[in-house]
């Protein structure tokens, strides 16, 4: 049975939290539903640049105190910043529940922004981005976003574009974490052995004071394929390639038939492409699946890396996994595994506090409630092979396929016209 509750503070934050009391230990996050898509021209970067400057001191603390307390008693603090939201999130001892919420209340509340530190931490958001321009495997995704959504903020890395951090002020930095980092827009969420009431009464103490915000949550819409075939030169051993269309948003009507559908194609060791093009044939050492949802959209693609003298061929046996999928051509024991290591996988990410605590954060970002595990387990339970026939054809039948590559290979070199299916 889970014990979960929610209280809306008078100025629009939620506090949701799961009371765990066999655990020790409370994780706590402080959940803003601001990310990277919620960026203008000028501010690529600019959510994770913050991200990153809300550890660099407050008020009260300098950077090294924020660190240093919170680790003095054994717990942790960390922060991501994702296309849609942004979280700051700590855990600690059941004791020290109190000096966790001070210390990311007082973060998001009341840092100070000095100009030295944002030069400082300015250097080390580019090095990060240099970092991924580094990593073909992590490069290649940024480069498919790009191709896909366009000048679209999904279509910019999170962390960001190098003119944009270059160029932040202090002022525009400010601005825009007072438009967007707003009580209507914060979630605080913490799991573990805890009182619901008491975390209502540290929170509100904190954070209560911030003044209301009523102008919602608006962002552009937008479809995908804006560029079907791109491929940026780069002189290494294998080609890079991520081949998808658009997915479905996180509140789908068949959104578990798409989770099923992502584990069958390319999401585990036994999927198709898994098997099909890595065990089988050896053409690959990575390939993979991945579905990754959003307020309004989706994309579904698949990530694999090769050789130029395998890559037709590994393309081709994408395109026939797909087109199986497609029309239904799905084995009932395949199916039923898949269902069964999303129903595990799914129990086994809940056993800690922190699993539980950003569940409770995305349940409420995502649909506006709680949605129970045994909800969630007879969902996909209930998932059928023509529900994966159904979704896999709205999506690859309804949007165009387009593909992104990166290595050694010119767009000549490629039979583009095998690309349609």
């Amino acid at each position: 049975m889970e014990h979960y509750q929610k209280t809306t503070l008078p100025n629009g934050i939620s506090v949701v939290t799961e009371v765990i009391p066999t655990l020790d230990s409370v994780s706590i996050g402080i959940w803003i539903m601001t990310g990277s898509r919620d960026e203008g021209a000028g501010e690529r970067g600019l959510s994770h640049f913050i991200e990153h400057l809300l550890f660099k001191g407050t008020e009260r603390r300098s950077a090294f105190d924020i660190s240093r307390e919170i680790e003095s008693v054994g717990g942790s603090i960390n922060a991501f910043t994702g296309k849609e939201y942004t979280c700051f999130h700590a855990k600690v001892l059941t004791r020290d529940t109190t000096l966790a919420v001070d210390i990311l209340t007082d973060i998001v509340a009341n840092s100070v922004f000095d100009p030295q530190e944002i030069e400082r931490e300015r250097m080390v958001v580019l090095q990060e981005i240099k970092m991924v321009e580094d990593t073909p495997d992590d490069y290649i995704h940024d480069l498919f976003h790009y191709s896909f959504w366009g000048d679209h903020p999904l279509g910019y890395p999170i962390t960001g574009v190098q003119e944009d951090v270059l160029s932040l002020k202090r002022e525009e930095i400010i601005a825009f974490l007072q438009r967007k980092y707003t009580p209507d827009r914060l979630i605080v969420a913490a799991a573990g052995d805890l009182d619901h009431g008491k975390m209502v009464e540290l929170v509100e103490a904190q954070l209560g004071g911030l003044q209301p915000h009523t102008s919602g949550l608006h962002r552009e819409g937008t479809h995908g394929g804006k560029f079907r075939k791109q491929v940026t030169y780069r002189e290494l051993e294998q080609i890079h390639f991520c081949l998808g269309t658009e997915g479905i948003p996180y509140a789908h009507p068949l959104r578990y038939a798409g989770y099923a559908l992502n584990i069958l194609l390319g999401g585990n060791m036994s999927s198709r492409l898994f098997q099909e093009v890595r065990e089988k044939r050896g053409l690959t050492y990575s390939i993979y699946s991945f579905l990754n949802t959003y307020m309004d959209t989706g994309l579904f693609g698949v990530y694999a890396g090769t050789t130029k003298t395998e890559i037709h061929e590994v393309i081709d046996l994408i395109l026939q996994e797909l087109q199986a999928i497609r029309e239904g051509r799905i084995r009932a024991e395949d199916l039923a595994a898949a269902k069964e290591y999303l129903r595990g996988s799914t129990i086994l990410s809940l056993e800690g506090s922190e699993g539980r605590m950003g569940r409770l954060a995305k349940d409420e970002i995502c649909f506006g409630r709680h949605i129970p595990l045994e909800e969630v387990l007879g969902a996909l339970e209930g998932v059928s092979k023509d529900a994966v026939a159904e979704v896999a054809h709205e999506m690859f039948a309804s949007h165009p396929l387009c593909i992104t590559l990166l290595g050694t290979i010119e767009e000549s070199e490629l039979p583009w016209k095998e690309l349609d299916f």
